[in-house]
C-alpha cells in the first residue's frame, strides 16, 4: 500500500511521541502528536508514520481523516497528515506545524488529485 492511498480516509494511529515529548535521539520537543499506523508498512519497512494536527493535548491514540502525505524526496520516511473530522488545513498550515522536523528534508505535500512541491529544507537528520 502506498501512503497516498489513505488520503481522504479515516485512519487510526498509535501515538509513540505525544505532544510535548522529547525525541529520544535528537532532543527536540514534539509540538504535535506523532504516531504510526500499525500493521501498515512504509516503503522502508517500518510502520507508516503520521502527524496528528489540530489536536492540542497529548493523546495515546487517534482516529481522524488523512488529508495529505508529506513525501520526503531525500528520505524514505513519508508521513501521513491526520486531522479531526470537520477541520481543514492548507498546505502552508501543514508546513508550519511540521516545520520542527520537516525542515531537515526536501519534501512535497501530496493531496488527493494534486501535488504541491516546496522545499522544506535540505539538511539530513532529526529522524522521527
Amino acid at each position: 500500500m502506498r501512503p497516498n492511498d489513505d488520503i481522504g480516509k479515516t485512519v487510526a494511529v498509535e501515538i509513540d511521541r505525544p505532544l510535548g515529548s522529547r525525541h529520544p535521539a535528537h532532543g527536540f520537543i514534539y509540538p504535535v502528536n506523532h504516531g504510526f499506523v500499525s500493521e501498515t508498512q512504509a516503503s522502508y519497512g517500518d510502520e507508516l508514520d503520521a502527524y496528528v494536527l489540530g489536536v492540542f493535548e497529548p493523546v495515546a491514540e487517534f482516529e481522524g481523516r488523512s488529508i495529505a502525505v508529506i513525501h520526503r524526496l531525500n528520505d524514505g520516511d513519508d508521513k501521513l497528515v491526520l486531522i479531526p473530522e470537520g477541520r481543514q488545513l492548507s498546505d502552508d498550515q501543514i508546513r508550519a506545524q511540521t516545520e520542527f522536523q520537516e525542515r531537515f528534508f526536501r519534501s512535497e505535500i501530496l493531496r488527493s488529485g494534486s501535488v504541491r512541491h516546496k522545499e522544506s529544507g535540505s539538511v539530513q537528520g532529526a529522524d522521527g
